[in-house]
């Protein structure tokens, strides 16, 4: 049955469009420098070298989602895991067998200018700092007086962002007050001021770290990764104590820390050239090992024999 449903995919999707032989991927600005490495190196082994896209993981899992064939992507990357609104919107539209991999580990860094202090801040403390729900400080010493003495301004990703969703589920969540959670429930602790205190900065983080160096008072939010690869620029305050690490990330002390993924649309298996290739590859020792091209550029690798592929139903 698999074999007939597999060759009326191929009629399908070569009908629709002969010119794709070029893998296509979406999703997660997190992923997007990881995706990129492969692309390349996909492009030394004698393929085309994949067309990756930053979209965001919200948008990437909408463009993923929307259906098979030649104008759909192949794979999406994302920063936290497929949403169940997300699986039913791919099963609505015929994306039925969908991979989900686990590729590396990173940390969400609450950053600033690097010429600034390093700061502690509590989950607590962002939470009011940032909450629709909390008390509206102007400035950060009004919630405690070790804060900087100067007006609250955070630039967030847009809630298309799996790291926006990250923090949410990792601080905004934690650090919401145990009788606002249970009286409003986690959207609204979720929910960030509309006062201009908190601004959306879109999904390109190389502006947030421009943005930074202009205005020594206001802070950003992304990945470990990108902060790695700038640390001339910004400096990462620590949360709950806790410096930003790979060891922190890797043993679970940094308290805001999650998986990395990207999502397989498997009826492009045997239509796309390099489909399987890119799987391996990405998977492989050589790219998310200890040593590997990825982990040299600020993927944290899983636990030995953690990596594995699993269906998504």
């Amino acid at each position: 049955m698999r074999t007939l449903i597999t060759l009326i995919m191929c009629v399908m999707i070569t009908g629709t469009a002969m010119a794709r032989n070029t893998i296509s991927v979406v999703g997660s600005s997190t992923v997007y420098p990881f995706a990129t490495v492969v692309a390349e190196r996909m492009s030394n082994n004698g393929f085309k070298a994949p067309v990756v896209e930053s979209t965001g993981t919200g948008g990437g899992m909408k463009i993923f989602c929307a259906g098979i064939g030649m104008n759909t992507p192949d794979f999406t990357n994302a920063s936290r895991a497929i949403k169940q609104k997300e699986k039913d919107l791919c099963h609505k539209n015929g994306v039925t067998e969908i991979n989900e991999i686990i590729v590396g580990l990173d940390g969400i860094a609450f950053v600033q200018n690097g010429d600034q202090p390093k700061v502690n801040f509590t989950k607590e403390q962002l939470w009011q700092a940032m909450a629709e729900l909390g008390p509206h400080p102007k400035k950060w010493s009004d919630i405690d007086p070790s804060l900087p003495d100067y007006e609250i301004s955070i630039m967030v990703p847009p809630p298309t962002s799996g790291t926006r969703d990250a923090w949410h589920s990792l601080v905004m969540k934690k650090g919401c007050p145990k009788d606002i959670l249970e009286k409003e429930g986690k959207k609204k602790c979720n929910l960030m001021r509309e006062d201009g205190a908190i601004i959306e900065a879109g999904e390109n983080d190389t502006l947030i770290v421009q943005k930074l160096q202009g205005d020594n008072e206001k802070f950003g939010i992304f990945g470990y990764s990108y902060y790695d690869s700038n640390r001339d620029k910004a400096i990462a305050h620590t949360i709950d104590g806790v410096e930003i690490s790979l060891e922190g990330i890797q043993d679970g002390s940094y308290p805001i820390s999650r998986p990395l993924y990207f999502y397989a649309k498997m009826q492009h298996e045997q239509v796309i050239p390099g489909f399987k290739e890119y799987i391996k590859l990405f998977m492989s020792e050589k790219a998310i090992g200890s040593r590997g091209f990825l982990t040299d550029i600020g993927l944290i690798p899983l636990a030995e024999g953690e990596v594995a592929i699993k269906p998504i139903k």
